[in-house]
């Protein structure tokens, strides 16, 4: 049997922590847990949903990983995260900025001595087919990953063969926050590249990033933001960050140990262009935060996403700034494509192609 997603929105900022999965079929041992239910929520059978797993399109639940994969066992893996947007009006489900993406998850890979088993201008067809055989009409989040398939014992990356997926779900919104969010400074560090490259989107460091979020969670607030291995401001715990003061934005620099955003990079390019803001890319220390006329988190998940205070202080006066708003607002016509000097970022789904939407 397959499983279930609840796809909920809530009235207050509240992860989708995410997607509350809800087994529908043979549990291993115990009871299959319930699921939280918020007051709103549509439910998404997997089983319904068609994926592209070892060279081919496969119905979710016949896509199966054991038990013993290194990928699962080690954390040897590396994926994206990749949106969609449903526009009705043209009928239409646009995949943002899947090139960048895929470029990013071929230096992942080459990290963790992988290789992607297609070029990107393929993944880019076969990611637009893939939707389009799920008829998707509504937003989406599409997972593609790459990892180490061996069913063995032994922690290495070398002699071990890899296996490639992409799974496509509906997906409205990370975090439900439309009066902001309430950050909290992390007790836990960011991953540092000697370590662990954040530069790679690694299945494995995300523990660093969960347990990050938990605390945060765990303290009142809706996300954490983490500092580098020197105490500088890093990032969310699944979002880079900006900071307007006196007109300037600001956001960390790459040696800050940020995963280099997709999002990041068209924010940085949206304000230099459409607002002519400066725009400098800095170490920037914690009581900065506070002292801040704006802060946002941007993310292929969350988007551009206002927060609304730093380990209980209030940013200006708690309301989304002029600046972050402009941003917000124009990123969200791009990617719904209303601005058509980016559309080189979309990828149409259904236009064209033989099964329609």
């Amino acid at each position: 049997m397959g499983a279930a997603f609840a796809f909920a929105r809530w009235g207050t900022a509240t992860p989708t922590d995410g997607l509350c999965v809800r087994p529908t079929g043979r549990r291993m041992g115990g009871r299959a847990p319930e699921c939280q239910r918020p007051k709103e929520t549509r439910i998404v059978d997997l089983a319904n949903i068609t994926v592209y797993a070892n060279g081919e399109f496969r119905a979710y639940e016949d896509a199966k990983v054991g038990l013993l994969t290194h990928g699962l066992q080690y954390g040897t893996g590396c994926f994206e995260g990749i949106r969609g947007y449903w526009v009705p009006e043209e009928r239409e489900l646009f995949l943002l900025q899947l090139r960048e993406h895929y470029e990013r998850l071929a230096i992942s890979a080459k990290i963790l001595m992988m290789r992607l088993p297609l070029s990107v201008d393929e993944l880019i067809e076969l990611t637009a087919e893939l939707c389009a055989r799920n008829r998707f009409e509504t937003d989406i989040y599409v997972r593609p990953c790459i990892f180490k398939a061996a069913e063995d014992v032994g922690v290495r990356l070398h002699n071990v063969p890899d296996a490639f997926a992409i799974i496509p779900i509906p997906f409205t919104r990370y975090l439900d926050a439309k009066d902001g969010i309430k950050a909290g400074t992390s007790s836990w560090r960011r991953a540092d590249d000697s370590a662990a490259p954040p530069r790679a989107k690694i299945t494995g460091l995300y523990v660093n990033s969960a347990l990050a979020k938990s605390e945060a969670v765990a303290n009142g607030f809706d996300e954490a933001i983490m500092l580098s291995h020197d105490g500088h401001v890093s990032e969310g715990s699944a979002e880079n960050i900006f900071m307007v003061r006196r007109g300037v934005l600001y956001t960390p620099d790459p040696s800050q140990n940020v995963l280099e955003g997709c999002t990041r990079r068209s924010i940085l390019e949206i304000a230099r262009n459409e607002f002519n803001l400066p725009v400098v890319e800095r170490s920037i220390d914690r009581s900065e935060l506070y002292g801040a006329d704006e802060l946002f988190f941007t993310g292929t998940a969350v988007g551009v996403l206002h927060i609304r205070s730093v380990d209980h202080r209030l940013v200006g006066d708690g309301a989304m700034g002029p600046i972050t708003k402009q941003i917000g607002e124009f990123y969200d016509r791009v990617v719904r494509g209303k601005e058509p000097a980016y559309a080189r970022w979309l990828t149409r789904t259904y236009a064209g192609r033989a099964v329609k939407a």
